[in-house]
């Protein structure tokens, strides 16, 4: 019965806290951006893509806003001006309070 074990920890994958300590110590800056023509963009940047999957972040966070997005390099951009709305999205997913910046 082997099971797997994260390789930066040493835990069990059910057991691995690495995810919840990353979220705790990412510094993000979230603010809104004007793309061609008129276009509101929110840009959520300063995630470590290596500790947190951001695809699977940017799919929760457009279902919840009911938006379209993509993911580029290291930031999310949403369409449509939802500052606010991410910044509580991200406290709810356990990312600190005190660490995200909205610009």
């Amino acid at each position: 019965m082997k099971q797997d074990v994260c390789p930066i920890c040493g835990l069990p994958k059910d057991l691995c806290i690495c995810e919840d300590v990353a979220k705790e110590s990412q510094k993000i800056v979230i603010k809104a951006d004007r793309r061609r023509y008129g276009k509101e963009v929110t840009v959520v940047d300063g995630i470590n893509a290596a500790d947190i999957d951001l695809d699977k972040l940017a799919r929760f966070l457009k279902s919840n806003l009911a938006c379209g997005g993509t993911v580029k390099g290291s930031s999310i951009e949403l369409q449509g001006q939802h500052k606010n709305k991410v910044k509580e999205m991200l406290v709810s997913k356990g990312f600190s309070p005190d660490q995200i910046k909205v610009l």
